[in-house]
């Protein structure tokens, strides 16, 4: 099949079928927003501004709720943590969850490039959002090839919380955690909807509708909803997703809630796309898959809750409960390595080697939560006790082989490629978690305060190998961690501080004397200061820290075995500030200085940069709405963002160089409705995001970053 036929009955499906969706959702959207505007007073979503659930009314978050597990102001949480406003989220148009971190200090998005299986990125210098990104406080983890993805339109905010987390959250990677704060029920009526039109034929439809059900307004809900049908620049793509996430909450009293929160995900994306950098120059649409085999078909949903009640002024409880289920479907024929080596430079043709994942990942998830609040004189305290259970499984099998090569200068996309006959995984792996923390917070006379933590955790790690009893183990770990942090407010704004936390991370794996490998660690020491200015809206943070991952499993001598002596240490300095300012103004600016190494390592590196760490980012995003005037409703925003050079391999042998991209938006609203036009790397940059070296040649293999993307698009809110 050739390239305009596919893309000819990709454009027949898209007619038959999204364009009458999308026309259907607009039409009911406008209707009801008609009905809804006879009788409603403009409205404000939410309630208070400050909620830490909530959209926030432009760039600027007042509280939080990841850095504390508790409603809590940000300038009274001795730790660095930012905040992505569904404002921000608005004004940008993130196609993903990655691309809406992409204007924050200590965060490297999309580190492998295009990458559709998962979410990913860097957060001071450690490969962990697919390890470490949580949905309303629970874990969102990948799990093998599951990535449950999260669709930013579900969402309300971003929080993002830097280095270790391991007291409130349990195993977790050292530098720092995403958490993604789902729409909930609004206690006042709202009516959304949008339709847009972009780059690769990608057309989307969203809905987000909600408020009380009852005149008491003891029972509200939300559904929030979207379908899209697309394509990425890379040929024979797919960018298809079907996403409904409803959610009902029943508040009897000011005292007790409870927010059930559902989602379902249909997807039918593509995989990373690694090409052969030093030879041919290949351009960024290449294909290097088969049309017929290459896929990566995903189908997630979650159900959960959050229940909450107040006994009285001093007593609290909360329970938060989800399960999540995703069924993957994933092949790729992929590049393996340049035939005929370096020396026959006149040689066009490729290796290429078949992958294919089929696998069930179950994730449940609870945190049960006991907040007592009471003043002692001049001290506020706030003491929390927890104790959370997680379990994670996953239930497939892996395939492997030799697939047919292909002639880069005239690929033939017809040769048949059926799935490899070899299994090289088969099995069912769980995960068991169980974790007792507590935590408290104090506020001593109106100024300093003062946050300790511990956590004790267990865990179980078993593996059921279908192919090889040998394969088949169960390893129990546990750990310890803890946290303190100090702060001083200062009556103008000014809040100095200074803290340490603790990760853990498990191994799996004996050492050469056939005992278990012991859980890395994650310490950091940050110091900083957070400034809340008095004479205008905003808030800066800067910080220093040193953080360091020790037991870090190392190849040994024998390859069989590893041990742990690796250890890194990443040191830096983070600079980020957010304001909205009264002439219309709303910017965001970061700066991020990594000093990353490896300071032990069984393979003598010792004193390199781990791969693809920059040591310098920088970005600046401004928007300015017109508020009067003939020209009222026009905003305009800007953005810039600069990643510098890192490695591609831990030996430091790979040069990645550093790029700079601009974005931009323009949107005119009025009466409700907004025409938008929204552009990432606006100037087309072509760019490496990394690049490794491969095969027996170890040839150069790399992967481009994201081209320019368009989206046009139609909105209304009432």
């Amino acid at each position: 099949m050739g390239l305009s036929a596919y893309r000819a009955a990709r454009r027949r499906s898209r007619a038959q079928g999204l364009v009458v969706a999308s026309l259907s959702t607009l039409l009911c959207t406008q209707a009801l927003a008609q009905e809804a505007t006879t009788e409603l007073n403009p409205i404000n979503v939410e309630g208070k501004s400050d909620s830490p659930l909530g959209p926030d009314d432009g760039y600027i978050a007042r509280n939080t709720t990841t850095g504390s597990k508790t409603d809590t102001p940000l300038k009274e949480i001795p730790r660095s943590i930012s905040v992505v406003t569904r404002k921000q989220l608005d004004d940008r148009q993130p196609g993903q969850l990655e691309d809406a971190l992409s204007y924050l200090a200590g965060v490297t998005i999309s580190p492998w490039g295009i990458d559709d299986r998962f979410d990913q990125c860097l957060i001071r210098g450690f490969d962990l959002c697919t390890s470490a990104i949580y949905r309303d406080g629970l874990p969102q983890k990948v799990i093998d090839f599951s990535g449950f993805k999260i669709e930013p339109y579900g969402l309300e905010r971003i929080e993002v919380l830097k280095g270790p987390s391991s007291v409130l959250y349990g195993e977790n990677e050292a530098g720092g955690m995403v958490n993604a704060v789902t729409k909930r029920p609004t206690d006042k009526p709202i009516y959304d909807g949008f339709l847009s039109y972009g780059s690769f034929n990608t057309v989307e439809a969203g809905l987000d509708i909600g408020g009380p059900i009852d005149d008491a307004g003891v029972w509200s809900y939300r559904l929030t909803g979207l379908v899209r049908n697309g394509e990425l620049e890379t040929d024979y793509s797919r960018n298809d997703r079907i996403f409904v996430a409803p959610a009902l909450k029943w508040q009897p009293d000011a005292q007790t809630s409870l927010t059930i929160l559902a989602n379902y995900q249909w997807d039918r994306l593509t995989p990373i796309q690694f090409l052969p950098a030093q030879y041919g120059n290949l351009p960024r649409n290449f294909f290097t898959g088969s049309p017929d085999f290459d896929r990566f078909d995903a189908n997630h949903g979650s159900i959960g809750y959050q229940f909450s009640h107040e006994f009285d002024d001093h007593w609290t409880v909360r329970q938060n409960l989800r399960y999540s289920q995703q069924e993957t479907d994933y092949r790729q024929l992929y590049y393996g390595e340049w035939l005929g080596g370096p020396d026959m430079i006149d040689d066009h043709t490729m290796s290429r080697t078949l992958f294919t994942v089929d696998e069930t990942a179950r994730l449940f998830n609870v945190d049960n939560q006991a907040e007592y609040k009471a003043d002692f004189g001049a001290v506020e305290n706030k003491l929390l006790f927890g104790l959370d259970y997680s379990r994670q499984s996953v239930d497939g099998r892996n395939g492997y082989g030799e697939g047919p090569a292909l002639d880069t200068q005239s690929p033939d996309y017809s040769i048949p490629v059926t799935p490899p006959s070899l299994i090289i995984t088969d099995r069912v792996e769980t995960i068991s978690q169980v974790g007792l923390y507590a935590q408290n917070q104090s506020k001593i006379a109106d100024h300093w305060i003062l946050t300790v933590g511990g956590r004790q955790a267990w865990i179980d790690h078993t593996n059921f190998d279908r192919l090889d009893d040998a394969g088949s183990y169960d390893q129990k770990d546990h750990a310890f961690t803890g946290n303190i942090g100090i702060g001083y407010l200062f009556d103008n704004g000014l809040t100095p501080y200074a803290s340490y936390a603790e990760s853990f991370t498990t191994n799996i794996g004996p050492t050469q004397s056939g005992d278990a490998l012991l859980p890395s660690l994650g310490k950091q020491y940050e110091v900083g200061v957070k400034y809340e200015p008095t004479f205008f809206p905003g808030f800066i943070t800067a910080s220093l820290f040193d953080l360091r991952k020790t037991n870090v499993p190392t190849a040994a001598a024998n390859p069989v075995y590893q041990v742990q002596t690796g250890e890194v240490r990443h040191r830096g300095l983070e600079i980020e500030a957010n304001a909205d300012l009264a002439s219309g103004l709303s910017m965001t600016a970061a700066y991020t200085y990594l000093d990353a190494e490896i300071t032990s390592d069984a393979a003598a590196i010792i004193g390199n940069r781990p791969a693809r760490v920059p040591e310098h980012q920088a970005s600046l995003w401004a928007n300015y709405e017109v508020g009067s005037g003939v020209l009222e409703g026009l905003s305009v925003g800007a953005g810039v963002r600069y990643i510098g050079a890192s490695f591609g391999d831990n030996a430091n042998t790979v040069n990645v160089p550093g790029h700079t991209l601009v974005d931009a938006a323009l949107r005119y609203k009025k009466n409700g409705w907004q025409a938008a036009l929204n552009v990432s790397n606006l100037f087309d940059k072509t760019y490496y995001s990394t690049c490794y070296e491969a095969g027996s040649n170890k040839d150069l293999s790399c992967i481009y970053g994201e081209g320019r993307v368009i989206k046009g698009s139609l909105s209304m809110k009432f």
